[in-house]
């Protein structure tokens, strides 16, 4: 088998620094992709990336994703060519429709055509095409165009998904897709298969589309603590994500009860709530053979790149290095 690529998802929750030194690491470990998440009311993705940029040399950087519910597609491409300029050329552009933005005030109408006419906007002016986007959901007036000339006319598209129409979309115009909060590698046939509808209409390879799962990650020498720990960090995250998931489905009462205790704010006593094969389907964790296991069989499964998220370890910075050291050379061999 031929491994794939291992990548890094980081939260917007630190301190001005810590990102490029996070940076540093990863890419002397031999990391190839480094993401940072755009959660609702977190930190803005771009202030790390271009952190993280200028901190680097080698490898490719970018928000995953950015949401066209909450910013112009006019500015989301403002923020790509920003940091591609930066980062001389090694950007990438992830777009998402988010969840939790009820909590402001939003309602997600419409996500594929919000996806889809973003992209198209984006796309149109960081190629100084100014035919225009008469769009349902976004227009571009003919004529309109950047004021500045980009690092590159186009740069490459993820679009984070588990929808069977909004994966036939990434079919259809994405370099990738993101499958977030998940380490289940019963899922990547099936999204291989969703994209392959979309792709076929536009004449495409399904082959074509990269497939990049990612979830929360722990690893530590102490097993049993990296899985208490990615138990309480991806409590969170289940109830999100389990009715998503059309191999595996979770006990209606261990989702009851995580989702009581996340909601009053006690995320230990949710994760204690998580038994072992829930944990193993929504989170990589343990020591760095067993999360080499589960890294093995995500690409087994066809998936293209593995992204371990936050927070990578007991402590970041050993987690990185542990993945750099022990993770990443097990699967080139």
């Amino acid at each position: 088998m031929t491994a794939g690529e291992i990548g890094l998802g980081i939260q917007g929750d630190k301190r001005p620094g810590e990102y490029a030194a996070i940076a540093r690491l990863a890419e002397s470990h031999g990391i190839v992709v480094l993401s940072v998440y755009a959660d609702l009311l977190y930190q803005p993705a771009i202030g790390p990336l271009l952190e993280m940029a200028q901190a680097t040399e080698r490898v490719r950087l970018g928000p995953a994703g950015l949401n066209p519910y909450t910013m112009h597609p006019y500015e989301i491409a403002g923020q790509v060519a920003l940091l591609d300029l930066v980062s001389r050329g090694r950007a990438y552009l992830g777009l998402v429709r988010g969840t939790w933005l009820e909590a402001v005030g939003i309602a997600q109408t419409r996500p594929v055509a919000h996806l889809a006419e973003a992209a198209a906007v984006v796309r149109a002016l960081l190629a100084g095409d100014t035919d225009g986007v008469a769009g349902d959901v976004f227009r571009l007036e003919p004529g309109v165009a950047l004021r500045y000339r980009p690092f590159r006319p186009q740069v490459p598209l993820l679009i984070g998904a588990w929808g069977s129409r909004t994966l036939a979309l990434a079919g259809r115009i994405a370099d990738e897709v993101k499958v977030g909060g998940t380490a289940n590698p019963d899922v990547v046939p099936v999204v291989r298969e969703r994209i392959a509808a979309g792709a076929t209409t536009a004449g495409r390879a399904a082959a074509d589309v990269g497939i990049v799962v990612g979830a929360v990650s722990v690893v530590d020498e102490d097993g049993a603590a990296a899985r208490a720990r990615a138990r309480s960090e991806v409590a969170m995250y289940l109830a999100v994500v389990a009715g998503l998931d059309p191999t595996f489905t979770v006990p209606d009462d261990v989702l009851a009860t995580v989702q009581t205790h996340v909601a009053a704010g006690d995320h230990v006593a949710a994760g204690r709530a998580i038994p072992d094969e829930v944990l193993d389907r929504f989170a990589f964790s343990g020591t760095p053979e067993e999360v080499a296991a589960q890294v093995h069989a995500l690409f087994a499964a066809g998936a293209t790149r593995v992204e371990l998220g936050t927070p990578h370890g007991l402590t970041p910075g050993r987690g990185i290095e542990l993945i750099g050291t022990r993770i990443v050379p097990e699967l080139g061999r």
